[in-house]
């Protein structure tokens, strides 16, 4: 491994960890950044598998409720409800993901320009739905209806094209379906664990043959550099969100958008 490798794998893990769970579009940030640093991996792995660290920066966060949740599955219908809840929501990604991975990872995932756009068009979006006076009918992510959820989970789907963000389509669309800001977050957070586990796992099966042990070592230090950031922003994000509302992540999004537009016309 080159030393260059090794800190842009670094760089891309940090970059993962702090934008995965805000709506700002950690692919888009990941693979926009390898783009300019010059790093590739085969069919672009390396920006779903370094998803593992911040899914488990998220799962130690929550620990406690998950094991909660699975002990009293038995006995509460809180629980039961709120699994398959996420179980539903994740459904509608689970079989788009599956039957248009090929195309997302060969061409969504190598055009910038389209990025960039997604970023700026999402950034006005979440400037919009932040200045709506939205009355709120869900305050708990655990008792959403299975409807809601299922309609969470369509709005998920959009976020497969990169520079939309996973955690700003189910934020948004939470939004929009009623929910307040504080618990569409959370469910955003618990929707992410399936989803990003699925796309781990369908991503390292479709690319078993082509990962070598470089590849293995630098995705190994851009996940541990992912559960590090994502750590920090897990558990910061939802207090910040409920107080502050999305403002802040839309002018990040046009900012990014725009330089990245124009560093690509400009050659680099």
């Amino acid at each position: 491994m080159e030393d260059q490798s090794i800190v842009s794998a670094l760089l891309l893990g940090l970059v993962e960890g702090l934008t995965e769970f805000i709506p700002v579009s950690s692919t888009a940030h990941v693979l926009l950044a390898g783009h300019f640093l010059g790093f590739r991996s085969p069919g672009n792995t390396f920006a779903v598998l370094i998803q593992l660290g911040a899914i488990l920066a998220i799962l130690s966060v929550y620990a406690h409720k998950l094991i909660g949740v699975a002990l009293t599955l038995p006995s509460s219908a809180r629980s039961r409800h709120f699994v398959l809840s996420i179980l539903i929501a994740f459904l509608p990604a689970a079989v788009i993901g599956a039957l248009a991975h090929d195309f997302i990872k060969s061409v969504l995932f190598e055009t910038p320009v389209l990025m960039c756009t997604v970023l700026i068009l999402g950034g006005f979006v979440l400037l919009w739905i932040d200045r709506q006076e939205l009355t709120p009918r869900y305050t708990d992510a655990m008792q959403y209806s299975l409807p809601l959820a299922f309609k969470i989970g369509v709005c998920q789907c959009v976020a497969m094209i990169p520079g939309v963000s996973r955690s700003g389509a189910t934020i948004v669309g939470a939004l929009l379906l009623g929910a307040d800001k504080r618990s569409a977050a959370e469910f955003s957070f618990f929707l992410a664990m399936p989803t990003m586990v699925g796309a781990f796992t369908l991503d390292l099966y479709k690319n078993r043959a082509a990962l070598n042990f470089d590849d293995t070592a630098l995705i190994a230090i851009g996940f541990a550099a992912a559960f590090i950031s994502a750590l920090l922003v897990v558990k910061s994000l939802l207090n910040y969100v409920s107080k502050r509302g999305y403002a802040l992540f839309a002018w990040w999004r046009i900012a990014i958008g725009g330089l990245g537009l124009a560093a690509l016309a400009l050659g680099f």
